[in-house]
């Protein structure tokens, strides 16, 4: 039962019914029955773990905040680190333990079936505890809120991550039915089927094709291939969000928000502000800074950061990809730091002022070459392959495949590929709306209502014939599902 499964969307409507039918004092009951409910049928082998993670979770809280009251400091950071490192073994154990067994011992490695969502929920764990440690919140002491916290459904599978103090009062609260937050929540989930069915599976038919065969498609392939998987990715992650917060939002709940048009970026380290937001903030708080962050002088700030993006990509998957993948941007990030008075002397010989569009579209585009260049890493089979593939980008020249038609053996027709085109048009249009503070969800509420719906109706009819279910092509999972 994924995120655009009808089988989802009636249970979600089914929860809805039930959560505005009864009083408002137990509405959160209705929602703690509608996560259960979820996990038990999309969870599969996963249940009996995640139930006991979320048992361990709760008392390791409550045990954090009496050391917090009553122990010396020396013992508070032993029961937090104990704790941590309880919660952290489901995790450590099916991302990295199996990978370590399988290449180094050549055995199978453990059977057990990850629960649902291990990554996201193991983060929103750890970091309530470290807010219990550090006294910005009191553990929650009745299990089943706590419950009810940790397995929101709708986020619980993709994120984004969020913190006690933001979700666990809303969702307690108990929250009336409005026409506002039905409407807006529908708009979400609309430009979410959007998103994922024309521009993220669209763009993974061709995606695959070239990474499938990497010693087939060399050059301007690759660097076809791996733009638009840096935009598969940004639409595909970006959707899941986007179902999330809409299915969130009917029941008046308002989740946090995991981008900001990250590709408008001008800077590495502006990227990671604007991508992954819950995440990022996440390994702000409680690895770059607790590692000290940028007060012990250049060097250790530069040390700090590498290590927090080597733990980004420990957390992305297994394997040395993804801790190169992490070490690429933690580097970006460095090299970014010693290069910029060098770089805004440059502009300034040009002529170039910081406000200027083309110094921020120049920036921009750099940033979006730099990132690609990554992800190239982060979605090839191996680290060998994707160094291949980078390589050939700048050795193999073959400008030619633009013009000769080549592009459209790779799996989408020259209609498809304009379909698109013209979708990632919208996409760029809508960002740079919201970019310039325009919602363009107030924008429609505020037409005549046969404008409305002539809007509803035809993203309706764009998904329907232009989507996944059209041309013959098949529902690709969500991305970061796997993570």
């Amino acid at each position: 039962m994924t995120f655009v499964s009808i089988e989802y969307h009636l249970f979600l409507f089914a929860i809805l019914f039930f959560y505005y039918l009864f009083p408002i004092k137990y509405r959160w009951l209705v929602l703690l029955a509608g996560n259960f409910s979820f996990y038990w049928v999309a969870g599969k082998g996963g249940r009996k773990m995640f139930l006991a993670m979320v048992l361990l979770s709760y008392l390791c809280g409550i045990f954090v905040e009496k050391l917090r009251q009553k122990s010396s400091l020396r013992l508070q950071r032993i029961g937090l680190w104990a704790s941590l490192i309880l919660i952290s073994i489901p995790l450590l154990t099916f991302k990295e333990g199996n990978y370590l067994i399988q290449r180094y011992l050549h055995r199978s490695g453990w059977s057990f079936i990850a629960p649902l969502g291990l990554s996201f929920f193991t983060v929103q764990i750890i970091a309530y505890l470290v807010d219990i440690y550090h006294q910005k919140i009191t553990a929650e002491k009745n299990p089943l809120k706590y419950a009810l916290f940790i397995s929101f459904f709708p986020q619980i599978v993709q994120g984004p991550i969020p913190r006690y103090n933001q979700l666990a009062p809303q969702l307690l609260e108990g929250h009336r039915f409005t026409s506002q937050n039905i409407t807006y929540g529908l708009h979400l989930i609309l430009w979410g089927f959007f998103l994922k069915f024309v521009i993220a599976d669209k763009a993974a038919v061709l995606v695959n094709t070239v990474f499938d065969r990497p010693d087939l498609y060399k050059g301007v392939y690759v660097l076809v291939a791996g733009s638009l998987y840096s935009l598969q990715l940004y639409a595909d992650f970006q959707a899941c969000t986007k179902l999330a917060q809409g299915a969130a939002m009917l029941f008046g709940i308002r989740l946090t928000n995991n981008f900001n048009h990250p590709y408008f970026s001008r800077s590495i380290k502006e990227f990671w502000g604007r991508w992954h937001i819950s995440f990022s903030s996440c390994l702000k708080d409680y690895v770059y800074i607790p590692l000290g962050g940028n007060r012990k002088g250049r060097l250790r700030k530069y040390i700090n950061l590498l290590i927090t993006f080597l733990v980004s990509g420990a957390w992305h998957g297994s394997g040395y990809r993804f801790l190169v993948w992490g070490g690429m941007h933690g580097i970006y990030q460095i090299l970014g730091d010693f290069t910029l008075p060098t770089r805004k002397k440059l502009y300034s010989a040009l002529g170039f002022s910081e406000y200027s569009p083309i110094r921020h579209c120049l920036q921009s585009l750099s940033t979006f070459f730099l990132t690609t260049i990554a992800w190239i890493i982060f979605r090839a089979d191996s680290l060998q392959k994707a160094i291949s593939m980078i390589v050939s980008i700048f050795t193999v020249r073959n400008p030619w495949v633009l013009f000769n038609d080549s592009i459209f053996s790779l799996g989408l027709s020259w209609k498809e590929f304009l379909i698109l085109i013209c979708s990632l048009g919208i996409l760029f249009w809508v960002s740079l709306k919201q970019e310039q503070g325009i919602s363009i969800s107030q924008t429609i509420l505020k037409q005549p209502l046969i404008i409305r719906w002539t809007i509803y109706t035809l993203t309706v009819i764009v998904v329907a014939v232009f989507g996944t279910y059209g041309f013959g092509f098949n529902a690709q999972d969500f991305i970061y599902g796997g993570f």
